[in-house]
């Protein structure tokens, strides 16, 4: 319901209608905006939900009656208020304009309102349209999502306002280049693990400053091993195998040495496990702890392992292969007796 409500009281019924009547135009008298016989409103009047708009009616000493009216119904005749409304308030009756205020105005307010004068017995009219801009609102919007690698996102965001709002989506990444999305809808097809993070959506019609929600989107992919290095340590001194691995969720590590697995605790050894990489420490590295070591990464979507060494400074190994051998100097010898040999 608008500012048109007015006093019903019965025995003012009369008198409303004589005034509807009054100042009601007949068909085929508007007044039009290059009429220079009839001061006219002003033009049409635009303002922000919850801010106050002026109507404003210029007159001059001809006018001998004057109202303000919403479509049919009577908001002010003369300094009389004829409106319920309390946000409806005079501002002006003089010589030369005739004026009211719309406090507080909402979208139920917007629509046509009349000035209506009476000058040599004849009435008149000149209508201004109120418009009531509305800020953006997002009224909905999907949750948080998780999806395996390789999966389709659709992702929504419905937002009202006045003018009716536009809707962009862009990906929160170093990597994203501008909107990627200018829709209420975003769909993502095949989805991959660089495409995860969080999607933001706007909603703005320049009323106010863009109104904005983010969606995390989380992609599940098995683990992928990304660094594993064999280190050479001396024996009694302290060694440490790193294995480095990516997976969303995290990865559970393992160690094993040979088909053994070593478990936490084990003497001289300390296995520390985060969320991205698994540290096997040996605190006094003797000879029965070089060899071949195995880290498994797994999680619910998969599992990686990969082979490194623990070695000692006299020995030689494959990287390539994790093969490994103790390497003698015996064979530094034999390089001058072939020299020599060549000679007899």
């Amino acid at each position: 319901m608008g500012v048109g409500g007015c006093l019903a009281l019965p025995w003012r019924c009369l008198v409303v209608l004589c005034l509807r009547l009054l100042f009601l135009v007949p068909a085929g008298v508007p007044v039009r905006s290059g009429d220079a016989t009839f001061p006219k409103a002003m033009d049409n009047v635009t303002v922000r939900q919850g801010e106050s708009a002026t109507l404003r009616c210029s007159v001059d000493n001809r006018v001998t009656r004057v109202a303000w009216l919403n479509r049919s119904s009577i908001l002010y005749a003369g300094n009389d208020k004829w409106c319920l409304d309390p946000r409806v308030v005079l501002l002006a009756n003089t010589k030369t304009q005739y004026s009211i205020q719309i406090q507080d105005v909402d979208v139920y307010d917007e629509g046509p309102y009349t000035c209506s004068v009476q000058t040599d017995n004849h009435p008149k009219t000149s209508r201004v349209h109120l418009i009531v801009q509305v800020s953006p609102k997002i009224t909905e919007i999907s949750s948080d999502i998780s999806i395996n690698e390789g999966g389709n996102v659709s992702l929504t965001c419905i937002a009202t306002g006045r003018p009716d709002p536009t809707i962009t989506w862009r990906h929160i990444s170093p990597k994203a280049v501008g909107f990627i999305s200018e829709d209420e809808y975003l769909e993502i097809t095949g989805i991959t693990r660089e495409q995860s993070g969080e999607y933001e959506c706007s909603a703005s019609n320049d009323v106010s400053a863009p109104v904005v929600q983010r969606v995390k989107v989380t992609v599940n992919y098995p683990p992928y091993i990304s660094d594993a290095k064999s280190t050479g340590v001396p024996v009694g001194q302290k060694g440490i195998l790193l294995c480095e691995a990516s997976a969303v969720p995290s990865a559970d590590f393992q160690w094993y040495k040979d088909d053994k697995r070593l478990a936490e605790g084990q003497k001289g050894l300390k296995v520390e496990n985060k969320a991205f990489f698994s540290r096997l420490t040996f605190f006094n590295v003797s000879e029965q702890d070089y060899g071949n070591y195995t880290c498994v990464a797994s999680n619910q979507l998969g599992n990686t392992n990969a082979s490194m060494i623990l070695y000692g400074p006299g020995a030689v190994h494959d990287g390539n292969n994790g093969a490994w051998r103790r390497s003698s100097c015996a064979w530094l010898l034999l390089l001058p007796l072939a020299h020599l040999a060549r000679h007899f």
